[in-house]
């Protein structure tokens, strides 16, 4: 498997989750700037980062599983993780927080009714 497949999971699990979720509960999911800011800088600190771990030797990659494209020396497969983290997890705690209110909703109904 190459690290572009690998990622290509981990991304269609978030963009599922983290899109269509909100999408099928009818219910308001992260803001689109907020989660296009947020790829910004993870991207940004991606590429800084893993280019001093790499070039200090912490890590290396096999050549042949990679497509070859590098920013900086990280590799283009390594910016899917923080992709697919930034549309996942605020996907994510939105739905907990919904659930949250709901459930709270409910209580308040049962003291009152």
């Amino acid at each position: 498997m190459s690290y572009i497949q690998l990622a290509a999971c981990f991304l269609l699990v978030a963009v599922v989750v983290g899109v269509i979720l909100p999408l099928l509960r009818r219910r308001r999911g992260p803001l689109p700037a907020a989660v296009l800011l947020t790829v910004l800088v993870l991207f940004v600190l991606t590429a800084v980062f893993d280019t001093v771990m790499i070039a200090s030797g912490l890590f290396h990659y096999a050549q042949g599983p990679l497509l070859g494209v590098h920013i900086g020396l990280a590799p283009v497969e390594d910016f899917a993780y923080p992709l697919a983290g930034a549309l996942l997890l605020p996907a994510v705690w939105a739905e907990l927080r919904a659930r949250r209110r709901a459930r709270e909703d409910r209580n308040t109904d049962e003291e009152h009714g």
